[in-house]
């Protein structure tokens, strides 16, 4: 007989990937402007061009993880050090080379163990779910997400309280060998193999799933990829940033396992489509809001916040219990989640950041009233409409009493 997975485990090795993702984004390229001089436009084209490939690849790195599942364990170790190897030659290695070539090289690493990891744990969750007593595909939701979301509460204060980005990264390898060790016996629960990715697009639940997620994870493309230029611009705030994105991921990161209880309760789908509701009302809100409405704007932080807690283990959750019936391998089956989740952040920084400078829009200068209401209306009216649309597909999608319990 299988054990049951040792759930904080799981939150433990949420937590390391979760602190190699987003965080990245707000300290690597702040730190290669400061130490090395490499010009923001260049560097942004670097991760533009790292993001597309990320994308690409995901669905490949899916059909890698099924070809391997039977040796999950070790390339599982293999990806997780040359991710936290790359993660110290990010930032605690002076570049042996230019430091623009340096950076992308090391990303490029870090990003494709990153998503393989990324793969293969959520794959891993849809075998271990079925040995959980209960609505165990919630219950191991509910952990991997909040220790997701206090990883990247972590990641994201580390530099300040480790002294330095080298101590983020020394911390992160350390928070990675711990990872390995307390996640080394889940891995033998060896997952069955994978049928490919068609059994996943034949079937209508799982297709509507996939679009649901990525028309769902697009309000939260579009907040963050304007964030810093709204609390920036918009509210007047220029150096509360951190303690607002803090206070985004916390509030997200405790109401986490709040909704999943709920959803054992009252059915994931209800409760999800509560979130979402809190979510319109909160990014509705923000459209408002003034230079100096900065209380105004934490409150809808802590909204916010709650509400992709919502998103972060209720839906996944859903995706996972369909995946134990139509495509029990999963590997391939969270490739495609992973591609359609990132694709969102490609496309928002694409669509938003040109139509925002042909605005008028100028990031840091003296900006007109128009120029400030297209800001608000991107910011928060546009997020309102794409979750609007997640409503409606998650609301008429028909599931039955045991998935809806998940």
């Amino acid at each position: 007989m299988t054990a049951a997975p040792r759930l904080p485990a799981y939150a433990l090795f949420a937590g390391l990937l979760a602190s190699a993702g987003l965080p990245l984004y707000i300290h690597a390229p702040k730190f290669y402007v400061d130490e090395y001089g490499v010009s923001l436009a260049a560097l942004g084209t670097v991760l533009f061009g790292l993001r597309l490939l990320d994308v690409l690849q995901d669905p490949l790195l899916g059909r890698l993880a099924d070809r391997l599942r039977l040796r999950r364990g070790a390339s599982v170790a293999v990806a997780v050090v040359a991710m936290a190897a790359a993660m110290v030659g990010l930032f605690a290695v002076t570049p042996p080379i230019e430091p623009l070539a340096w950076f992308a090289v090391m990303l490029t690493i870090v990003f494709s163990a990153f998503s393989y990891l990324t793969v293969c744990f959520y794959a891993q969750g849809v075998t271990a779910a079925v040995t959980l007593q209960g609505k165990g595909h919630l219950r191991l939701a509910r952990w991997r997400e909040s220790g997701a979301l206090l990883g990247i509460c972590a990641a994201a204060v580390a530099p300040l309280a480790l002294g330095g980005h080298g101590g983020f990264a020394i911390g992160f390898a350390l928070l990675a060998i711990a990872a390995l060790a307390v996640m080394r016996r889940e891995w033998r629960a060896a997952p069955v193999a994978g049928a490919g990715f068609l059994p996943v697009l034949r079937d209508r639940i799982a297709r509507r799933l996939l679009v649901i997620a990525m028309v769902n994870a697009a309000p939260v493309a579009v907040s963050s990829t304007l964030f810093l230029f709204f609390v920036e611009s918009r509210l007047k705030a220029p150096g509360l940033e951190g303690p607002f994105l803090l206070l985004f991921f916390l509030s997200a990161a405790f109401a986490a396992p709040l909704w999943g209880r709920a959803a054992e309760h009252a059915g994931a789908r209800r409760v999800l489509l509560s979130g979402m509701v809190l979510s319109i009302a909160a990014f509705g809100a923000a459209v408002t809001l003034g230079p100096g409405d900065t209380w105004a704007f934490g409150v809808i932080c802590v909204a916010s916040g709650a509400a992709l807690g919502a998103d972060m283990t209720l839906l996944p959750a859903l995706f996972a219990r369909r995946m134990a019936r139509v495509s029990p391998g999963a590997s391939e089956a969270f490739g495609l989640w992973s591609f359609v989740s990132k694709f969102t952040l490609a496309f928002a920084a694409v669509a938003l950041l040109p139509l925002l400078e042909s605005g008028g829009f100028r990031a840091g200068g003296s900006n007109d009233a128009e120029a400030l209401l297209l800001l608000s209306l991107l910011y928060g009216a546009v997020p309102c409409l794409l979750k609007a649309v997640a409503i409606a597909l998650l609301a008429t999608l028909k599931l039955d009493d045991t998935e809806d319990g998940a």
